[in-house]
């Protein structure tokens, strides 16, 4: 695993200079960027590699970069050169010629963090604090730019402070805006100062919004309540742990290092139970598995659900029973390299089909603050 204080090329005093042939040969995924190209209207530079190299020059030469403790420096750099690379698998030219790439930001972030992940990133994949706080600025990159035209503009900005620090989004999105030939670079400029002072005077700037309470958090992130600032009684009665993770990541390592005696759930064993193969359709597991979950919620019995549990819109449900049963929940996401996990897979009596592993990795979205009381990152 890589440090990011190892990589040789992150620019520093007194040159500040950018060794473009080392950056080119440690992240060969830059070279497709080439090949891409943009709408000339917002993008006059030429194709989406000469963006991202005027992107990194931007952002190299910015003060408010320069003054940044090294690893945060490096965080935004990669995060630079990653932030367009969604743009080759989105980007479509439409019937009237304009070249579009929507939703590159979305389909870039999860690129990003399987570059992150392997060895196909920056040789060697990076610790996950890291790994997430570089896939957040990808995810965002756009917000300050677009934040105005948000439906629910507050809940936009305050529930995207609890994923990234938003002055590094800013300072990420300056760099991209100062990275291109435009006509209208000025007025973007402009937009992303005014959404420094708009996440400024919310008190998100620097840090995360500091909700009153995690319940009060839960609640308004989960748009369960629409005031930020409302702190409502707490009356959940206990903890459901939530496990995720790929397979071999360590959950079950994890778990049994805890002192709880909670009676626990498991997908793999009710499989077991009913000879049910993991590559067969799961919705009778996931039936029983809920089925029991309810029966214990109903008694206020706190228990533990042992899953993958690696896309939000999997976890939601279960975290939405739970909620509406009146129980707090924690999340614990148990975090291994994918070689790791592929090793510690294969010596399981019933290994997961390795394929299976790597197209779950593709899927994963590792959980943050905004979906539980509690969530907790292990790294295995």
């Amino acid at each position: 695993m890589v440090a990011l204080n190892d990589i040789d090329w992150i620019p520093g005093p007194p040159t500040w200079q950018l060794d473009w042939p080392k950056i080119m040969a440690d992240c060969p995924w830059l070279a497709e960027l080439e090949a891409t190209p943009q709408n000339p209207v917002h993008h006059g530079e030429g194709n989406v590699l000469i963006h991202t190299r005027m992107v990194t020059e931007a952002l190299v030469g910015l003060a408010n970069w320069r003054i940044l403790p090294a690893p945060e420096r490096a965080q935004l750099l990669i995060a630079a050169l990653l932030h367009d690379i969604g743009k080759p698998a989105t980007t479509q030219i439409e019937p009237d010629g304009r070249i579009t790439s929507h939703g590159h930001a979305r389909v870039g972030a999860a690129m990003a963090r399987m570059h992150l992940w392997t060895n196909t990133g920056l040789g060697a994949p990076i610790a996950l604090h890291d790994r997430e706080r570089i896939v957040g600025l990808v995810r965002l990159h756009g917000l300050p730019i677009w934040f105005l035209d948000k439906p629910d503009l507050e809940w936009a900005i305050l529930s995207a402070s609890l994923v990234a620090r938003l002055d590094h989004v800013a300072l990420l999105a300056e760099a991209d805006a100062r990275g291109r030939t435009c006509a209208d670079q000025a007025e973007l400029l402009a937009r992303i100062d005014l959404f420094r002072g708009w996440c400024a005077e919310r008190e998100c700037l620097h840090t995360a919004f500091a909700f009153a309470a995690d319940h009060g958090r839960v609640c308004y992130c989960r748009k369960r309540q629409s005031d930020p600032g409302y702190a409502p009684y707490d009356d959940t009665w206990g903890d459901i742990t939530i496990l995720s993770g790929i397979p071999g990541s360590g959950k079950d390592t994890w778990l049994n290092s805890q002192p709880s005696s909670a009676p626990v759930i498991a997908l793999d064993a009710i499989r077991a139970e009913h000879a049910i193969d993991p590559q067969d359709p799961q919705g009778p597991v996931i039936q029983i598995a809920r089925e029991r979950a309810r029966e214990l919620l109903r008694r206020k019995q706190p228990f533990v659900w042992n899953a993958t549990n690696l896309m939000r819109r999997i976890r939601d449900p279960l975290i939405e029973m739970c909620l509406d049963y009146g129980a707090r929940v924690r999340i614990v996401y148990v975090d291994a390299t994918i070689t790791d996990a592929l090793a510690r897979n294969q010596r399981r009596t019933a290994p997961v089909p390795e394929h299976v592993i790597w197209q779950l990795a593709a899927k994963t979205e590792p959980p943050d603050q905004r979906e539980a009381h509690v969530t907790t990152w292990v790294e295995m």
